[in-house]
């Protein structure tokens, strides 16, 4: 079988393509046929070296993945032979916070599903839909996980309630499709054209241009007849103090920033958080039972994740030039198997 191995982190040819023999899973473990695969902005980070969490030499990266289960062990009870499967971003996390034993991810410190087969523990796999295409039931696992805790993991969130968002990456659109699941009204703030088109496209009720308006939280409070938006799923560090000045009274901003471009911090000026009783509540993707709940929310609504651009298997060093040229809005997916 073909994969790639991330065998020199921190260079742009570290990522390279192997042949092995497909391994056997064990008695509690599936073979997955991989499908589809998915970046992530942490994959980019992953092998530039920049990751927070260091990167296990020779890993198969990437999170993001979907496939059918060809084979299974003997003491495999939760899924059978042609089960639709994705993996879990944390492949030990099953339930509950995140501890430090329970740290491992796909595609940095375990194999991850850049490969036309992998070896997973069945703990570590969700069913996915069945109307999601293969490129589809690839894009969800870290983005839309995230998405679904920033908007269900402080609290129950109300319908009617107002939710902003920021951008049009992947998790901002992600948190655009379960918000209007959720009866919200959706307000985002996006700096391009394109990503002003998908958000509309997804439901999104107003975009503010952040060009034309860098001061966005007064037209935030303008279009909610001066309440603030009840959740704000902030991406930060630079919009944080436009972020606390939108926030509703007591509301909550979700902060899901992991590494910058550039060194920098989280800024609030004394005047906005002196007027603001808002929580800043830190989230960072979710375990299998978050994953289940997301996958569960995606096939009652018939929920789509929004698609960029696909490439080949063999087009892997292109995908990653278009991840890291900023230009898609939508996921960018890898077709493993058709």
């Amino acid at each position: 079988m073909r994969a790639y191995r991330l065998d020199r982190p921190g260079r742009p040819d570290g990522l390279v393509p192997h042949h092995r023999e497909p391994a056997e899973p064990g008695p509690t473990e599936v073979l997955v046929k991989v499908h589809a695969a998915a970046l992530n902005r942490r994959d980019a980070l992953i092998r530039s070296g920049r990751y927070p969490l260091p990167a296990r030499p020779g890993v198969v990266p990437l999170a993001d993945g979907a496939g059918e289960v060809v084979s299974a062990g003997a003491r495999v009870t939760r899924f059978r032979v042609g089960d639709r499967v994705t993996g879990s971003y944390f492949p030990r996390r099953t339930d509950g916070r995140l501890r430090p034993d329970l740290a491992d991810q796909l595609g940095c410190t375990v194999d991850g599903l850049l490969t036309e087969y992998a070896v997973l523990d069945e703990e570590a796999l969700a069913a996915v839909p069945a109307h999601l295409a293969w490129a589809e039931a690839a894009a969800p696992s870290c983005a839309g996980v995230a998405a679904w805790r920033a908007l269900t993991g402080g609290g129950p969130l109300l319908p009617g309630g107002t939710v902003l968002t920021l951008g049009s990456g992947d998790v901002s659109l992600c948190a655009v499709q379960f918000a209007k699941a959720h009866g919200c009204r959706v307000l985002a703030v996006s700096g391009s054209a394109a990503g002003a088109e998908r958000l509309t496209a997804l439901g999104t009720d107003h975009v503010l241009d952040r060009r034309r308006t860098p001061e966005w939280s007064a037209e935030v409070r303008r279009l909610t007849d001066r309440a603030g938006a009840d959740l704000v799923v902030e991406t930060g560090p630079a919009t944080i103090d436009q972020s606390v000045r939108a926030a509703a009274l007591y509301g909550q901003i979700v902060l899901q920033w992991v590494v910058s471009d550039r060194p920098a911090a989280l800024r609030i000026t004394d005047e906005a958080y002196a007027g603001s009783p808002a929580t800043i509540r830190r989230e960072f993707v979710g375990s299998r039972a978050d994953l289940e709940a997301m996958l569960r929310a995606v096939g009652q609504h018939g929920l789509r994740p929004a698609i960029g651009r696909e490439f080949g298997f063999d087009e892997v060093p292109d995908a990653y030039r278009h991840f890291l040229a900023r230009e898609p809005v939508g996921k960018v997916v890898i077709r493993v198997a058709g």
